[in-house]
């Protein structure tokens, strides 16, 4: 009993932080944004008066095009792809209020780099062979930028058991908001012409709504070595759009819901404080919001991932890597793309650009008089991320 508790206790210390860690970026021009988890470290069971503290620093770039499930491969042939490379980095930390209760609080920053044509003059047209070499306009490439502090997100996480006696198996509830903090006005240069005018509304660092955060969780611990994990969470956005139009200028932007899933499994390696992940996550955005309208300009649609990581720690102390890879992406319909379709009995839908896979690093410490291991103690990693 007492070989099996050595390597149930360090499984054990990994899931707890992992639960409400799950900060989710869809791949692209989905622009669920930094921190979709809004919760993160609130899944750390701390006893009262522990801390939990953290950052995250995710990656991704975004370049395929999708209509539906389809892959438009010709954009990339065409050289017309839109590109973005996004970068995050969230700083967090979490409190014990009781041994079941704890608040949170994370600050989230952001850098974006989006490169295009048609937003810059035009696509590129295929000549016509019968008229003169370059008589259609080709198109330039340029790049936009935003940066800055993104919407920052607290909450309250609850275990449904009481942790000192439910170690295998434990469910939890976290309730938070998302502020309006990150700027949803951003501006850049765009050229031919030449004009200041506001940034895509997948780079803009906030998405313009205060928020409410529903997340359900729990895990298992089995004897064999192996836990599994399972986590729900959606953002609801009560606010229906905002003053800001789109690039064609035909519509105000909406601020949207958001969601994501996520079951794995964790698996403890041989090699002191070195363990595994694997599992599966879906994120995206609906076309139609739980409360409030669902007009404006939106890119509804959904990534589904299959997601190995890697955590090594040491005493209170945690490096984590995953790479969640895209296996199945999707621009749905939005509101508007269903109203045209049935206003003129022609099918609509919008594109959208994702990426292959994104990168997630995090470094976590949890400190607090009884969260201090002894030396001789089993390290206690935490965040798989």
């Amino acid at each position: 009993m007492e070989h099996l508790y050595q390597y149930i206790k360090p499984i054990f210390s990994i899931l707890i932080v992992l639960l409400l860690q799950t900060s989710t970026h869809a791949q692209g021009c989905i622009a669920i944004r930094s921190g979709c988890g809004a919760n993160v470290g609130g899944g750390a069971i701390l006893s009262k008066g522990d801390f939990f503290a953290g950052t995250n620093f995710r990656y991704f770039h975004s370049y395929k095009h999708f209509r539906g499930q389809h892959e438009e491969t010709d954009r990339v042939e065409n050289g017309t792809e839109v590109i973005n490379d996004s970068y995050f980095l969230d700083f967090l930390v979490s409190y014990g209020l009781t041994d079941r209760l704890s608040a949170n609080l994370v600050l989230p920053f952001v850098y974006h780099e989006r490169s295009s044509m048609y937003e810059h003059g035009g696509n590129p047209e295929v000549d016509d062979p019968l008229t003169p070499e370059n008589e259609f306009w080709e198109g330039d490439r340029h790049k936009t930028y935003s940066k800055g502090l993104s919407d920052i997100r607290f909450g309250l996480n609850y275990w449904l058991l009481d942790p000192s006696t439910h170690s295998t198996t434990n469910f939890a509830v976290g309730l938070g908001m998302k502020l309006n903090s990150g700027n949803y006005k951003a501006e850049d240069t765009f050229y031919n012409p030449e004009r200041t005018a506001n940034v895509d509304q997948s780079i803009q660092p906030g998405d313009g709504g205060v928020g409410a955060t529903i997340e359900v969780q729990g895990f298992h611990a089995f004897k064999n070595g192996i836990t599994l994990t399972g986590n729900l969470y959606y953002l609801i956005n009560p606010r229906e759009k905002y003053d800001v139009v789109n690039f064609r200028g035909d519509s105000e932007l909406s601020v949207p819901d958001q969601y994501a899933a996520r079951l794995g499994g964790l698996f403890m390696l041989p090699i002191h404080g070195l363990s595994v992940y694997g599992g599966a996550r879906v994120e995206g955005i609906p076309s139609s919001d739980f409360i409030g309208g669902d007009e404006g300009f939106r890119r509804p649609g959904y990534i589904l991932s299959l997601e190995p990581g890697i955590n090594y720690s040491i005493r209170n102390f945690s490096l984590n890597i995953t790479v969640p890879l895209a296996v199945k992406r999707a621009r749905t319909q939005s509101y508007s793309d269903k109203q045209r379709t049935a206003d003129t009995g022609v099918f609509r839908n919008g594109d959208a650009a994702f990426a292959d896979y994104l990168l997630n690093i995090g470094l976590n410490w949890r400190f607090g008089k009884s969260s201090v291991p002894k030396l001789d103690s089993v390290s206690e990693p935490v965040d798989i991320n």
